[in-house]
């Protein structure tokens, strides 16, 4: 796919995705059986699709509210600067959460973003990531369950974007910049 000074190189399918993000609400579903009501805590903007997907196959109760964090604008590198641009509308303590992350990258937005979240003493708290980039991690932290490792490569795809664009691809494509 051409854009103006960049390509997208196919990553990861749409079906490979539809069928992954089924295993892991398969394994979420186990993990939290018996909960009076699940919350699960979208981050945005990355992790809509994914979101959408994976409570459509959660067997189980199911409450979804959202953080909105901030830490790239429109550049490609994070700031590691985490603001809260959208809190929780809903109270979680004594509740079992399930944290929905689109990508770990630096590991500094999950890491701000789960300090706030045990701050409010939840019952259980499950971390849910589309996908892991470990070598970019500058923060030890990590999701409980991962869809896809990648490697080093600036993503676009099914909710995630760049510069506000490319969000509503239905797979994973890794931006490659052309030269002048």
């Amino acid at each position: 796919m051409n854009h103006d000074n960049y390509v997208i190189d196919d990553m990861i399918t749409a079906k490979a995705i539809a069928a992954r993000v089924e295993s892991m609400a398969t394994e979420i579903t186990e993990h939290f059986k018996g909960t009076e009501k699940l919350i699960v805590i979208g981050l945005l903007r990355g992790s809509f699709m994914f979101i959408a997907d994976l409570v459509r196959e959660l067997d189980l109760p199911v409450e979804v509210d959202f953080l909105e964090t901030s830490s790239y604008g429109d550049s490609m590198e994070s700031s590691r600067e985490v603001r809260i641009l959208k809190d929780l509308r809903g109270e979680i303590k004594n509740r079992d959460i399930l944290v929905v992350e689109d990508i770990v990258d630096t590991g500094h937005t999950l890491s701000h973003v789960l300090q706030l979240l045990k701050s409010r003493q939840p019952s259980r708290m499950m971390v849910c990531a589309l996908l892991n980039k470990p070598s970019r991690r500058e923060v030890d932290v990590k999701a409980d369950l991962v869809g896809f490792e990648i490697e080093d490569k600036f993503v676009v795809g099914y909710g995630i974007d760049y510069a506000q664009r490319n969000r509503n691809l239905p797979f994973i494509g890794a931006v490659r910049f052309i030269d002048d």
